[in-house]
């Protein structure tokens, strides 16, 4: 038996549908897996994907869904229908649920990350379910999620979870060839770059994600100090199985937690206003994963504009993302500090999360 006291559970659209035809069973043992959880006193926070699929069957369309404008009508009509099954489901188990759909814009800013924490927290407080997905149906391309993975992947984040369970249609990460291919049970951190050569980044028929985004979403978490089972969920009692420690797909080891802030930095692809590039001596001492400041001695260039309190990318010489922080200064007073000695930090080592 685990000791996770609050879990994510992300679902993804094959678990909950067949042949492109949403599957109320599937739904309905999902509820009520994390119903049992509740009466467990376990917190879960669901993540389903299924509107876009759901919405494709409700309107009778049969053709790969590719366009933004597609997507956005079948977001729309399913998203009412996917709903109603869990509130109807979870009601007749005694439990509310609460819908929260969001863009990856929600978690952008402070303002409005510490608002969607504040959200899931109050719902939480009072024992209701919430179930979370992206708001497909006003999402335009630069304000879309990889997957609903990396939605799971960043509310893990923001709540401290102790686990996330991905629930996909294969049974882990899998390696080997034909006959022999086979889930790899446990992956850490030293043995997650050798694993991830044999992933296929290939994403499936009724998803905008894959593997390799699974994957990505994994890594990151697992370096927070939050575990990560990939399991298949097409089985009879797949969630509960994982919390009651039974062995099977793939778990990611976690190393030590981090604090609230370096988790969010972690999930900062995309939300960066500005860069600092630094020399090779500051770039090795960042890998190192010491605690460490990045001064500005150590930085060669400064790119964008940005306030105090903005995040920004760290880069290499290169050009390679070494990771992200919160700058101490706006981006006039970091260029006119460029390779300074003695000069203030640019981004305090408390305020720098370094990692892919």
């Amino acid at each position: 038996m685990t000791s996770y006291k609050k879990i994510v559970v992300k679902v993804g659209s094959r678990v909950i549908s067949d042949s492109g035809k949403l599957d109320e069973g599937a739904v309905r043992s999902i509820v009520s897996q994390i119903a049992e959880l509740r009466s467990r006193g376990i917190e879960v926070v669901l993540v389903t994907s299924g509107a876009t699929a759901t919405g494709k069957e409700l309107l009778a369309m049969k053709k790969p869904t590719h366009t933004i404008d597609e997507r956005q009508v079948f977001a729309s009509v399913g998203q009412i229908r996917l709903m109603y099954l869990y509130a109807k489901f979870f009601s007749e188990l005694g439990h509310l649920c609460g819908q929260i759909l969001v863009t990856k814009g929600d978690f952008r800013d402070r303002e409005h990350y510490a608002n969607i924490k504040h959200c899931f927290q109050n719902l939480l407080a009072k024992g209701i379910i919430p179930v979370v997905n992206e708001n497909d149906a006003i999402a335009i391309s630069e304000l879309i999620f990889s997957d609903n993975d990396e939605l799971a992947g960043l509310i893990a984040s923001q709540l401290n979870a102790d686990a996330v369970i991905i629930l996909t249609s294969v049974d882990g990460v899998m390696i080997g060839e034909g006959a022999k291919t086979m889930a790899v049970p446990e992956i850490y951190a030293d043995t997650a770059s050798e694993i991830e050569k044999y992933i296929d980044a290939s994403i499936s028929a009724s998803g905008r994600g894959g593997m390799k985004t699974k994957f990505d979403v994994a890594k990151k978490l697992m370096k927070q100090g939050i575990v990560v089972h990939i399991v298949n969920g097409t089985g009879e009692h797949p969630i509960l199985d994982v919390v009651e420690g039974k062995p099977f797909g793939t778990k990611f080891v976690p190393e030590k937690k981090l604090s609230a802030v370096k988790r969010r930095l972690a999930h900062a692809e995309g939300f960066a206003t500005g860069v600092a590039y630094v020399n090779r001596g500051a770039e090795e001492i960042l890998l190192t994963k010491k605690a460490v400041s990045l001064l500005p001695i150590g930085v060669t260039k400064i790119d964008g504009s940005f306030r105090k309190g903005d995040v920004i990318e760290v880069r290499g010489e290169s050009g390679k993302k070494l990771g992200f922080g919160i700058s101490q200064c706006d981006s006039v007073v970091a260029k006119e500090a460029v390779g300074k000695k003695g000069a203030r930090p640019l981004i305090h080592c408390d305020y720098l999360f370094i990692g892919r």
